[in-house]
């Protein structure tokens, strides 16, 4: 019997939302995942899980009702961000607001643009150039503006490019490839120092975010190792699977190609900058605030291989 009482509702059960709830779960929270099917593949059994539209405010303000915390897991397909991903945001800070709940929201660092050789850190200014950076950044200022203005209480959370279990981007490109014998593969270069985020870390941070009232009205980044090169990363790969790995580089000729038929290759092109130059995410903030740190980055590796050893078709 579950005696929580406070709900935590989380919109979207991708990796993101699923380590989320096993880290309230675990802290004795009671939570319930809203996605588009209803379906709980790979879904902690005591959530409770609803099929939902989340672009529909009736249902996201009937859904967090009550709700102590909200959090904003939810995305739509990569090619189709810019007409679809703010008012899929707007409607769910509306639930959040009516609720008069926390407000935790997922970002990526897509706001702020090429880091010019700096590391970055949560006072970097924004200054996205891309057309994906720009939606990151016009979401996040509407976040600000909507917490100004008394509507909501925020909190974000933003990681670097992430990987780990129930991640079926970097394990189809990366892990399952190396297992099974066959090419990975990177983009831009493998020389570039770059940061890399373990997906359970970026669960753990926004339930924190959730739980500890100190943590609203900031943005936090993700605890995450010090920044490695793709030539170190699949090196660590490599000692994981136990076995040779060769790689193959998704340049942008590469990616126009395929993006013929692959709306979302061709929507990796603009991002590309992230993997030709360093891109360094600072996380010490978080760190010190909270006293938790990164999963060792070989350790995070491995729980990858070994989740993807156990889903052959993905999760």
């Amino acid at each position: 019997m579950n005696t929580a009482t406070e709900l935590h509702v989380i919109f979207g059960t991708g990796p993101l939302g699923k380590w989320t709830a096993r880290e309230l779960l675990r802290q004795g929270e009671r939570v319930r995942l809203i996605n588009r099917s209803g379906a709980a593949i790979d879904l902690p059994a005591e959530a409770e899980i609803v099929k939902a539209d989340a672009y529909d405010t009736r249902l996201t303000t009937a859904l967090t009702t009550g709700a102590e915390a909200v959090y904003q897991c939810a995305q739509p397909e990569y090619h189709e961000w810019a007409e679809k991903f703010p008012p899929l945001q707007a409607a769910i800070l509306e639930g959040a607001a009516a609720a008069g709940a926390k407000f935790i929201v997922a970002e990526n660092l897509y706001m702020y643009g090429k880091p010019n050789g700096r590391p970055l850190t949560e006072d970097s200014p924004y200054r996205a150039h891309t057309r994906k950076g720009k939606t990151r950044q016009a979401m996040t200022e509407a976040l600000a503006v909507a917490q100004g203005e008394g509507r909501v209480r925020v909190a974000i959370a933003r990681g670097s490019d992430f990987f780990g279990p129930d991640e079926t981007v970097s394990a189809d490109l990366v892990f399952r490839p190396a297992l099974n014998g066959k090419r990975i593969s990177v983009l831009g270069r493998l020389d570039q120092p770059h940061t890399f985020t373990y997906v359970a870390d970026f669960g753990k941070t926004l339930a924190t975010l959730g739980t500890r009232e100190e943590a609203l009205g900031q943005v936090w980044h993700v605890p995450s190792n010090p920044p490695v090169t793709q030539a170190e990363l699949v090196a660590m790969v490599q000692d994981a699977v136990g076995k040779p790995v060769k790689v193959q580089r998704g340049t942008a000729p590469i990616l126009w190609l395929v993006g013929l038929g692959n709306p979302d290759a061709r929507e990796t092109i603009e991002m590309l900058y992230e993997f030709e130059r360093p891109f360094v995410m600072a996380s010490e903030k978080f760190q010190r605030a909270f006293g938790i740190g990164p999963t060792p980055l070989r350790e995070a590796i491995q729980a990858t291989v070994e989740w993807v050893r156990t889903h052959p078709q993905g999760g």
